[in-house]
């Protein structure tokens, strides 16, 4: 089996991350692509209620607890943060998987700027293109406006790996 090609989107809060992963896979299933996502949390995420049956469940002590629907299906698992890799390696293939966050991790990543944002770049080697309003300082780097989707997507389509 070929390995997954990723690509990250990373920056500071608020800099517009989720904005441009939700318009970049628009784009890339445009194009007729299957992609998947990845959206780092830097707080405790629970997407189940307290009163529901899964809750129930988790509550009275399931290490996993699978919901399925009609259409899609979530799997809960109790446990410390898995790591980037775990994750990955639990996501079906797919041409593209888009990584939202993870800032400290190995891949390729585009960094997303807004105003006048320190720079990630300048301490990231993995951060191979910008998208900011206007021209950033780091020159050597590809640099797209952040309403540039069509140029970002094919930058990410032949670099991500």
């Amino acid at each position: 089996m070929k390995p997954q090609r990723v690509f990250g989107v990373t920056g500071w809060k608020n800099a517009g991350k989720t904005t441009l992963v939700e318009r970049l896979v628009a784009e890339f299933v445009r194009r007729g692509w299957r992609v998947s996502t990845i959206k780092h949390a830097h707080h405790d995420v629970d997407i189940d209620q307290p009163g529901r049956d899964s809750f129930r469940h988790r509550v009275a002590g399931a290490t996993e607890v699978a919901v399925v629907g009609g259409l899609r299906y979530a799997i809960m698992r109790e446990q410390a943060e898995p790591t980037l890799a775990e994750v990955l390696a639990r996501l079906a293939p797919t041409d593209l998987i888009l990584i939202e966050g993870y800032k400290r991790e190995a891949h390729r990543k585009l960094e997303v700027r807004a105003g006048e944002a320190p720079s990630l770049a300048a301490e990231d080697p993995n951060i191979v293109a910008i998208a900011a309003d206007t021209r950033p300082a780091e020159a050597h780097l590809p640099w797209y406006k952040r309403d540039d989707v069509a140029g970002m997507a094919d930058f990410i389509a032949g670099r991500a790996g």
